[in-house]
C-alpha cells in the first residue's frame, strides 16, 4: 500500500531504545529462569526436589501480578513514562545483585526471592509496555510497532531460554558466575539503554493512588470493561495467553514422547513456534495497510484452530523412534507436516493477538491506558494459571494424551473465537469487509498518515464513484470512520449487516423522507461532538458517468453547526469497478476486467471549518481526483 515499513521505527530514538530495553527485559527473565534450572541439575538436586522447584517458580514469578498489577497501573498513569522505566530498570540491576548472590552462594531459596521480585518489577513494567506506545507512535504506525515488540518479544523469550539453559553445560564449574556476570550485565545495559528514551508525558498526572490492591483491582477491571469492543479485546489477548500456556507448557514432553526427541528437540519446537509468532506479527502491518486492522483477528482466530486441529492428525499417537536428534526428526516420515503446523500456529497467533494489543491502544483514553493494561495483566495471570492447571487436570485425572490435550484447545479456541465475534460483532464485520477489498483492489495512498488528523473531531469529504467506497476508505483511514451514506446503498443485502455494525449514518433526501435526513445531520453532530471522525459524499449519490458531480449545501449545514476541520479525499481507478453504475444500462453489473486492480485514495491538508464552503471543496476533491475516476 505505501513505501514505509514499520523497520523504520528501529531507526528512530523515539522507538529504538525502548524496543531494546522491553527485548533485553524478557531476554533477561528467561536467561535468570532457565539458569534456576540448570543450576538444580548442576547441584545435583534429587528428582522429587527439582519438580517442586521447576513447578514453584512459575507461581512465585506470577503471584505479583496478581497482588500489585492495580498498583503498577496507576503509578504508571501518574508518572512520566521514560522515567518510570528507568525505576524498574534500576530496580532489575538491585533484584539481578541478589539473584547474582543466590547464584555465587547456590542457595535456592535467595533465587526465588530474587524471583519474586523479578515478577514485581515485570509487573511494573508491564502498564508501561504498551501504555507508552500511542504516545510514541502515531495511528498508522501501531500495528507495525506492536508487531515489532510482539516479535522482539518472542525472540527474547526464545533465546534466553536456550542461553539460560546451556549456560551450566558449556560453563562447567564457573556456572554460577557466569549466570550471575550475565544477569547483572544484561540488567546494567537495559538500564543505560533506558536513559535514552525520550520524555513521554504521563497519563493522568494528578491521579490519587489507591494503596489498596483488592478494591482497586476490582476498580481497574470495571474500568477495562467500560467498552465492549476494548473488553472483548483484553479477553482477546488472555485468551492468547491461555493458547500460548498451553502450548508451550507441553513442548518438552511432546517432543520427547510423540516426536521421539529430547531437550534439544523441544527447544526445535518451541523455536519453531516462535518465529512463527514473530512473522505473524510482523506480517499484520502489510496486511493490515498500516491501520489497526482488527478483521485479522477472526483470521488469526481460525488459523489457529486449523493448525492445531492439523497437528493431532498429524501425530496423534507416541512416536515409533526415541532419542533423535533435530536432522534426524526433519527426515523423519511426517516431520515435515508438524513443522509446518507449529509455524502456522505461531503465524496466526501473532494475526490475532497484534490487532488486539492496537484496538486497546486505539480505543482506550490515555489517562485510563495504563490502568487498562494492568487489568489486562490481572487477567492474563489467571488464564495462565488456568492454563497450567487444566493442563494437569486433563493429563493426571483424565488421562488424556498430548495431542487429545491439542485437539480440545484447538476446539476450544472456535468456540471462544465464535463467543467474542457473536458478542462483538465488529470483528468479523472488518474481517468481511477486509477479505473483500484486500481481495479485489490492490490500494495506493497519497497524504493520508499527514493530513487525517491523528485524534479529535474531522469532517472527510470525497468523491461518491462506487458502492465499495465506505469500505475502501475504512481500509486505509487509520481511524474508526462514521460513514453518512444513502439509505438505499445502507440497506443492501450483505453490505447493510457490515455498514449497520460499522455504526454508518444512514441519510435520505429531504423530499424522500425529511425525518430520517434531520436525524442523519443529528448524528453527525452529535458524533463529532465526541471526537470522531465523519466521512460524507456531498455529492449526494453515486455517480452515472464516471465524473464528479456538484457538492451540495449539506456539507455547509453540518460545519454551521460544528465547524471542525475538513479533509478533502479522493477515489481514483474506481469508475471500472464492477461495483460503479458503468454499464448499468445494460440491466447487469460489469464484469471486472481483472482483480486486484490498482485504485488510488488522496488526501489534501485539511481546511478549517469556519472558512470552508461546497463549492472550495469540491474544487480540491476534482484537483485532487485528476482525470482518473
Amino acid at each position: 500500500m505505501s513505501g514505509h515499513s514499520q523497520f523504520a521505527l528501529l531507526k528512530q530514538r523515539r522507538f529504538l531504545p525502548f524496543f531494546i530495553v522491553q527485548s533485553l527485559g524478557a531476554f533477561n527473565d528467561n536467561i535468570y529462569r532457565q539458569a534456576i534450572i540448570g543450576l538444580l541439575f548442576f547441584l545435583g538436586t534429587p528428582i522429587e526436589e527439582r519438580s517442586l522447584y521447576t513447578n514453584l517458580a512459575p507461581a512465585i514469578f506470577i503471584l505479583p501480578y496478581f497482588l500489585f498489577s492495580a498498583l503498577a497501573g496507576q503509578i504508571a498513569e501518574k508518572l512520566e513514562k521514560s522515567r518510570l522505566i528507568v525505576i524498574t530498570t534500576t530496580m532489575e540491576i538491585v533484584i539481578m545483585s541478589l539473584a547474582a548472590v543466590g547464584f555465587l552462594t547456590e542457595s535456592m531459596p535467595v533465587l526465588l526471592v530474587a524471583l519474586f521480585c523479578t515478577g514485581m518489577q515485570s509487573t511494573l513494567f508491564g502498564p508501561v509496555k504498551y501504555s507508552v506506545l500511542p504516545s510514541i507512535l502515531k495511528p498508522e504506525e501501531l500495528t507495525g510497532g506492536n508487531g515489532l515488540v510482539e516479535m522482539g518479544t518472542s525472540l527474547s523469550i526464545l533465546t534466553g531460554m536456550i542461553a539460560g539453559g546451556l549456560i551450566f553445560q558449556l560453563a562447567g564449574s564457573h556456572g554460577p558466575i557466569v549466570a550471575a556476570t550475565a544477569v547483572i550485565a544484561l540488567a546494567v545495559a537495559g538500564n543505560l539503554t533506558a536513559r535514552m528514551i525520550p520524555k513521554v508525558d504521563a497519563g493522568a498526572p494528578d491521579l490519587k493512588i489507591n494503596w489498596n490492591p483488592l478494591p482497586e483491582s476490582l476498580a481497574v477491571l470495571r474500568m477495562a470493561k467500560k467498552q465492549k469492543a476494548v473488553s472483548n479485546a483484553i479477553l482477546g489477548v488472555s485468551w492468547f495467553w491461555f493458547v500460548g500456556t498451553m502450548l508451550t507448557s507441553q513442548l518438552p514432553t511432546y517432543a520427547e514422547v510423540n516426536l521421539g526427541g529430547g531437550s534439544t528437540l523441544y527447544i526445535f519446537a518451541l523455536a519453531l513456534f516462535s518465529v512463527g509468532t514473530g512473522t505473524g506479527s510482523l506480517l499484520c502491518e502489510k496486511l493490515s495497510g498500516r491501520t489497526v486492522e482488527i478483521g485479522l483477528v477472526p483470521l488469526g482466530a481460525f488459523g489457529m484452530t486449523a493448525f492445531m486441529l492439523d497437528l493431532y492428525f498429524a501425530r496423534a499417537g507416541e512416536s515409533a523412534a526415541a532419542g533423535m536428534s533435530i536432522l534426524q526428526f526433519v527426515q523423519h516420515a511426517g516431520s515435515v507436516r508438524i513443522i509446518i503446523d507449529l509455524i502456522g500456529i505461531g503465524l496466526f497467533t501473532g494475526f490475532f493477538v497484534v490487532p488486539l494489543f492496537a484496538l486497546i491502544q486505539s480505543r482506550t483514553p490515555k489517562s485510563e491506558m495504563s490502568r487498562v493494561f494492568a487489568a489486562l495483566n490481572i487477567q492474563n495471570s489467571g488464564f495462565i494459571v488456568l492454563a497450567a492447571m487444566l493442563g494437569l487436570i486433563t493429563q493426571r485425572l483424565l488421562g488424556w494424551t498430548i495431542p487429545q490435550l491439542f485437539l480440545a484447545l484447538a476446539i476450544a479456541n472456535a468456540v471462544v473465537a465464535i463467543y467474542i465475534f457473536t458478542i462483538v460483532p465488529e470483528f468479523l464485520m472488518r474481517f468481511l469487509s477486509w477479505v473483500m477489498v484486500r481481495g479485489l483492489y490492490r490500494l495506493r495512498l497519497h497524504g493520508i498518515e499527514n493530513n487525517v488528523p491523528d485524534e479529535g473531531a474531522a469532517l472527510i469529504v470525497c468523491n461518491h464513484v462506487s458502492y465499495m467506497d465506505a469500505l475502501i476508505l475504512s481500509a486505509t483511514i487509520p481511524r474508526p470512520v462514521r460513514f453518512v451514506m444513502y439509505y438505499k446503498i445502507f440497506n443492501i443485502p450483505v453490505m447493510r449487516w457490515i455498514f449497520r455494525t460499522a455504526k454508518a449514518i444512514p441519510i435520505a433526501g429531504a423530499r424522500e423522507d425529511p425525518a430520517l435526513m434531520q436525524a442523519a445531520f443529528d448524528e453527525v453532530d452529535k458524533a463529532l461532538a465526541e471526537g470522531e471522525l465523519v466521512c460524507i459524499f456531498p455529492e449526494g449519490a453515486l455517480t452515472r458517468d464516471g465524473d464528479m458531480a456538484a457538492f451540495k449545501s449539506g456539507v455547509e449545514k453540518i460545519l454551521e453547526r460544528r465547524p471542525v476541520p475538513v479533509v478533502p479525499m479522493a477515489l481514483r481507478g474506481m469508475w471500472a469497478s464492477m461495483w460503479s453504475r458503468r454499464d448499468t444500462r445494460l440491466g447487469r453489473m460489469r464484469v471486472p476486467r481483472r482483480f486486484r486492480a490498482h485504485i488510488e485514495v488522496a488526501a489534501a491538508p485539511a481546511v478549517p471549518g469556519r472558512t470552508a464552503t461546497a463549492e472550495a471543496l469540491e474544487q480540491q476533491v476534482r484537483q485532487l481526483r485528476g482525470g482518473n475516476g
